[in-house]
């Protein structure tokens, strides 16, 4: 297998399907390169509906150049309300073109015209098209959509002739028909005179959508673009070292980081070292444009910080999805450790082996299947073909746990690899047994991402739907197989 890039070996992507050369080429060249809406599937009522009864305003915004917190923070401050009360399913890149729902939510149950419409709007923020689309008796939460469509546009690529090389050992991966020189992978692929290494003109075509499929990691953007420290924030927490957790996220200086910014997290590691830390000597040297950091500092010198629970409370003075979003990102860290590790024994990811737990299809998860992780069940060895059939038919998937307090882990060789990778990160299940928003229980997901890639040169276009939680970035790396930068 070809080695993945070394920012992307650092959350745990250690490998890429396909063994050939990438195209090379950037995403987001332009305004409107990268283009995700979300399918939606949540249930609103009328503009006209009660407020009483459905207190939520739903719309739809279009956003070029905004990340959706950043976004909900300026609509807030523009409303005049508190961000928390702005909910929205899915979180995006600023380096999007995004079409997502948002609700906003009264500010308590008897002032329910403190949510107006028209007021929704008419909000005026640049590049941000607002549609009002009615009323919701609940708030849209996280994960309240079935996936999203993605319209990709790559520019300076340097071998175009690849896609179809590596298409074909996506394709060969979506099959069941394993990895290019891996286990029991010994594909068609293999041969060095087939077209689906040589990636020439020889190579199949079609004008249609072409099945592929790839390990569903979690993609950069989980861990921090620029500054992937958000799963060793997590993971600390986790640990229990809520003193790492915030010198994780204050220090940690990056080189993609300007020098201003990287002196400030230098001079913050050397005094949280000193005897006798002076915070707010730090808060001083911290940018203003680091307002989460500040935040966490600023917490510091108001309680003097000695106590563990100091440093707990400084990592709750930011938002509580970003809190909750640390705890996600260990997770998703020990989950790509357990899908590299699997791709390196050589087991499949589109068939079970004895010792899997599959998770069923959700029924009313639309046209995108996702798998319900509360329906599940342990693979023994005389159930194995009857449940590859489900998985065939994207009835079942194969899964690995995001772990938390409930997490069972699998058996036989699958269940090693889990535990395997929890003991090399120091930590068990009892672990996210955590205070408010880094408590997690933990769940399971799908090991496996499917979808129907549309592909067109001049300039080479990529269209395709993932279901929520699944990375467009995961996707477009085996194409690229570029600085995980250019993939934003």
């Amino acid at each position: 297998m070809r080695e993945a890039h070394p920012t992307e070996r650092a959350v745990g992507v250690d490998h890429y399907v396909s063994d050939c050369e990438g195209v090379g080429g950037r995403l987001r060249a332009r305004p409107g390169d990268f283009r995700v809406r979300e399918i939606e599937r949540f249930e609103w009522e009328s503009v006209d509906a009660d407020p009483g009864s459905y207190p939520h305003v739903v719309f739809r915004a279009t956003l070029a150049g905004w990340d959706t917190n950043d976004f909900a923070r300026a609509l807030s401050d523009r409303l005049g309300i508190s961000r928390e009360r702005v909910s929205w399913a899915g979180t995006k890149d600023k380096r999007a073109v995004s079409t997502q729902l948002f609700s906003i939510r009264a500010p308590d149950p008897d002032d329910t015209a403190g949510v107006d419409a028209s007021a929704v709007g008419a909000v005026g923020l640049d590049e941000a098209e607002i549609e009002v689309l009615g009323r919701a008796g609940r708030a849209i939460r996280f994960g309240d959509l079935a996936g999203n469509a993605f319209t990709v546009v790559v520019h300076d690529t340097e071998r175009p002739g690849r896609v179809d090389a590596i298409t074909e050992q996506l394709r060969a991966f979506a099959a069941g028909e394993g990895v290019p020189g891996v286990g029991d992978g010994g594909s068609a692929t293999d041969d060095p005179g087939s077209a689906s290494v040589r990636g020439d003109a020889d190579a199949e075509r079609s004008d249609g959508p072409t099945t592929v499929g790839v390990p569903n990691y979690f993609g950069g953007q989980r861990f921090g673009s620029l500054r992937p420290v958000t799963h060793e924030v997590g993971l600390e927490a986790v640990r229990g070292n809520w003193r790492g957790a915030v010198l994780a996220y204050v220090g940690r200086p990056h080189e993609r980081e300007p020098g201003s910014t990287r002196e400030a997290r230098a001079f913050a590691e050397r005094e949280a070292a000193s005897g006798t830390p002076d915070w707010n000597a730090i808060l001083d040297r911290l940018p203003r444009r680091l307002g989460f950091e500040r935040a966490m500092v600023q917490r510091l010198v108001e309680n003097d910080a000695r106590r563990r629970e100091d440093f707990r409370e400084a990592l709750e003075a930011v938002p509580s999805n970003l809190q909750g979003l640390f705890v996600n990102a260990a997770q998703s860290y020990l989950f790509n450790r357990m899908l590299s590790a699997r791709l390196e024994r050589g087991l499949p990811f589109a068939r079970a082996v004895a010792g899997d737990v599959v998770c069923f299809a959700d029924g009313n998860s639309g046209a995108l299947a996702l798998p319900d992780p509360d329906c599940r069940q342990q693979v023994d060895e005389g159930r194995v073909e009857t449940v590859d059939r489900h998985v065939a038919r994207g009835r079942a998937f194969v899964t690995a746990p995001l772990v938390g307090t409930a997490t069972e882990f699998s058996e036989g060789e699958p269940g090693a690899i889990e535990r395997s990778v929890c003991e090399e990160a120091g930590l068990e299940p009892a672990d996210f047994d955590l205070p408010g928003e880094f408590h997690s229980t933990g769940t399971r997901r799908a090991i496996l991402c499917r979808t129907d890639l549309t592909v067109r040169q001049d300039p080479l276009t990529f269209e395709f739907s993932l279901p929520k939680g699944s990375y467009a970035t995961v996707v477009l790396r085996e194409f690229l197989k570029t600085d995980p930068v250019a993939l934003g």
